[in-house]
Order: C-alpha cells, then sequence, then structure tokens
C-alpha cells in the first residue's frame, strides 16, 4: 500500500523527484493525434467535428443536434432529485459569494497640470468551459468555471461536454450548467472540442478563453491552441498533502488521502507527520476503509505507487518540505493551525483543521476547486474571476503637461534608436 519513508533519507529524495518527474511524462504519440484533429477541425470544421465525435463517443450527433436544446435541459430538471437541486444551488450561493470579493474595480486618478490615468475592467467577451462527460460526472466543475466568469462579466459563456453513447447528455451536467448560467451547451468533447472553441466552425462559435479540466488529450490540445485563445492552465494529475501532528485522526487522515487516490492511478496522496505512529496507525486505517470504497482498485494503486507518508524531525521541517512541493491540496491538521497559515507560501488551496477536508473545497465551501498541480502552485493561482477579465489603461494629458516632460520622452526614444517615436512628441510641443 502506502510508503513511510524518513523525508531525509535518500528515498525521501528519490520520491521527491520521482514526483516532480511524472509532470514531464507527456507521450509524444499523444501530441501526434492532437495535432491531427485540431488541424482537420480548423479546416473541415463541423464535419470533422462529427467524425470524431461518432468515432469516441457517439453515432447519434449530428449538426443538427450538435447543441443542447432547451427541451433537453428541461427533461434533465424531471430526472435529477431535489436533494441535487438544492447541492447545486448552494455550491452556485456560496461560489459566487466567495468570487464576488474577488471582483476588480476601474480606477482613475488625475494628477497636475490636467493630467489624467487610468484603468478599465471588462469581463471577456466569450468563454468556452470543457466539462468532462461520458461515464464521469462533474457538476461542480461547471459551477466552478461558469460562476466566476459570470461574476466577472463575460458575455458569451458556453459549454462544450462529450455525450453519452445514446447522444444525450447527463442531466445533472446539463442542470448545473442551466443553473451557473451557461448559455449554450454543444455536445462534443476532447481534442475536437478544444478545436472548435478556439477556430470556431459551422455552428460552434470562436471563443476567446477556454477553462476546464480534462484529459492528457484535452491538455494537450489546450496547450496547442494557447495563442489563438488563452487558456486557463494545464491540469495535471491531483495531489493531496497533508501535514500533520501526533495529535490528528488517523481516520480522517485515511480517508482523506483516499478522497485524492480515487481520482486517478496517477494521484498522488502525501503525508507529512513528525510521528511516526501515526504513520503507521494511518496505513492500518486505510487497509480498513478502502474495502467500502467503490474505486478501491484505483485507490490501491494510486497509493502503492504514488502515496508516501514522510516522516519529518519537526513541523517547520515539514512546512519546508510542504513548500518545497508546491501542492494542489494542502491540509493543514495540525492543534493550532493558524499559527502556520502566514508560512505556507506554495499551495493552491489550503485545508486548516482537522473539519475542512478537501472535498469540501471540491464542492461546496465557495474557494475554486481549479487549482495548479505538479508544483506549479509556486507560480500559479487557482482559478478566478482575474482570469475572465481584461485591464486597459488610458492616458489624458494636455499640451503643457506633455511640454513639461517632453525632452525625457525625446531622450530614452533617441538612445533606442526610435527616431519615429522623439518625432511623434516633437512635432506636438515645438
Amino acid at each position: 500500500m502506502i510508503k513511510i519513508i524518513e523525508a531525509q533519507s535518500s528515498m525521501g529524495k528519490e520520491y521527491l523527484e520521482f514526483l516532480r518527474k511524472r509532470a514531464e511524462d507527456v507521450q509524444k504519440d499523444v501530441n501526434i493525434v492532437v495535432e491531427g484533429i485540431l488541424e482537420d477541425v480548423r479546416t473541415r470544421g463541423d464535419s470533422a467535428i462529427i467524425k470524431y465525435t461518432h468515432k469516441f463517443d457517439s453515432v447519434f450527433i449530428t449538426t443538427e443536434n450538435l447543441i443542447v436544446t432547451v427541451e433537453e435541459i428541461n427533461n434533465a430538471y424531471k430526472i435529477v432529485d431535489q436533494d441535487f437541486l438544492e447541492a447545486i444551488q448552494l455550491a452556485k450561493k456560496n461560489v459566487r459569494e466567495f468570487h464576488e470579493n474577488q471582483k476588480g474595480k476601474p480606477w482613475m486618478i488625475t494628477k497636475e497640470k490636467g493630467v489624467i490615468l487610468g484603468q478599465t475592467v471588462r469581463g471577456l467577451e466569450s468563454v468556452g468551459i470543457y466539462v468532462p462527460g461520458g461515464t464521469a460526472v462533474y457538476p461542480s466543475t461547471v459551477i466552478m468555471n461558469a460562476i466566476p466568469a459570470k461574476v466577472a462579466g463575460v458575455k458569451n459563456l458556453v459549454m462544450v461536454t462529450p455525450p453519452l453513447s445514446d447522444g444525450s447528455v447527463n442531466p445533472h451536467i446539463l442542470v448545473a450548467a442551466d443553473i451557473a448560467g451557461v448559455d449554450k451547451i454543444y455536445k462534443v468533447g476532447g481534442a475536437q472540442a478544444i478545436a472548435g472553441l478556439a477556430f470556431g466552425t459551422e455552428t460552434i462559435s470562436k471563443v476567446d478563453k477556454i477553462v476546464g479540466p480534462g484529459n492528457i488529450y484535452v491538455a494537450m490540445a489546450k496547450r496547442s491552441v494557447f495563442g489563438h485563445v488563452d487558456i486557463d492552465m494545464i491540469a495535471g494529475p491531483s495531489e493531496i498533502l497533508i501535514i500533520a501532528d501526533e495529535a490528528a485522526s488517523e481516520r480522517f487522515i485515511a480517508a482523506d488521502l483516499m478522497s485524492q487516490a480515487e481520482h486517478d492511478v496517477l494521484a498522488s496522496s502525501m503525508l507529512i507527520t513528525t510521528s511516526r505512529e501515526l504513520a503507521e496507525k494511518v496505513v492500518q486505517e486505510l487497509e480498513i476503509q478502502i474495502k467500502d470504497m467503490s474505486r478501491c482498485e484505483i485507490i490501491k494503486e494510486s497509493l502503492e505507487n504514488y502515496g508516501v507518508i514522510l516522516i519529518v524531525k519537526d513541523i517547520r521541517e515539514a512546512i519546508n518540505l510542504a513548500n518545497e512541493i508546491a501542492p494542489e491540496h494542502l491540509e493543514v491538521m495540525l492543534k493550532n493551525p493558524f499559527d502556520f497559515l502566514g508560512d505556507i507560501k506554495n499551495a493552491g488551496s489550503i485545508f486548516l483543521g482537522e473539519y475542512s477536508p478537501e472535498p469540501l473545497g471540491d464542492y461546496i465551501a465557495g474557494p475554486n476547486h481549479v487549482l495548479p498541480t505538479s508544483g506549479t502552485a509556486r507560480f500559479f493561482s487557482p482559478l478566478s474571476v482575474d482570469d475572465f477579465i481584461k485591464k486597459a489603461s488610458y492616458i489624458y494629458y494636455t499640451k503643457e503637461a506633455l511640454s513639461e516632460v517632453a525632452d525625457k520622452g525625446i531622450v530614452l526614444a533617441e538612445v533606442e534608436s526610435l527616431t519615429a517615436h522623439g518625432n511623434s512628441i516633437k512635432v506636438r510641443v515645438q
């Protein structure tokens, strides 16, 4: 199952290196396939979209039913139960409330001699959300991507998601999209969906930005179309890191490690603790709890290949190690977790105390669950309202104000040998 290793041992250092290399291991043949799909959709539009949807998802999709209808959405409401509706409404409320606090405001300042400087803040015109489909059901992903976009003021919010084999879309995803305010839904997934959003087809409108998680083909397609459109980030396998002292509950820790391990056999679940006794109790608890998990085989493989318990001498070493790993999810199960919050430099999302499990952040608390992975929390942030806005600065100078600084601007232009730049100022003040 999961390994117990001394953090400063050679095995501990080997594990950290192994973890880093996992993120770099992208198969070249995936890129070849993806580039072919992107070019095909770019040149043939809807016909290529339909071809790949037939090949990978459903033969029932045509250009006539590629877009989800109002009737399909209404039928979805009849299928989902009331408990789900209440849960998704609460998630929407909390996520909106959290992201409302992120909204930037336009500003303007006035200076001497009539100078005015400022900045505008506007939502992007058009954004496409990718939501995994088929056997996967992630309505929470819809909420986490759509609500910040709506708060930012995005005018045209569309969604792509793979259809089921019968040509329908999972009703929970449809209801979540309707509640979140998605304007249009296309029944297409994979690299072909990314291509449709990036380049546009006869049916799919081109967008300015693509967000949302997907498999390796989706991730590589997003990377390839960056520049044609903006993207959020390239997501790697999920990961959790827990820092715990001897007082932490082994039951809680085991449950949280498994909550990430069940995502994927490549997911990494890590515990850093000062207590070897706790580490051994966690291993025992994993053996007990795993028996009741529906995805126990995935959990076992994930924990065996990428799970680890690292033993450290003190909490300071644990914090330093966590900052080095820069995990997607960081749980701080210490007696006084707020005492250490200021020391945490690198983490996608931080969960403080024993009663703030990571799945709370996945679903209902409010902060976004689209987070940087594979150590990129060193320089990336969670998905936020900022990802859906653009800013523009503006300048207004009077003739008097320009005359006062003209010589300085001309000097800099001459240093850079850009005489036309200097001339642009000169003709206004001579």
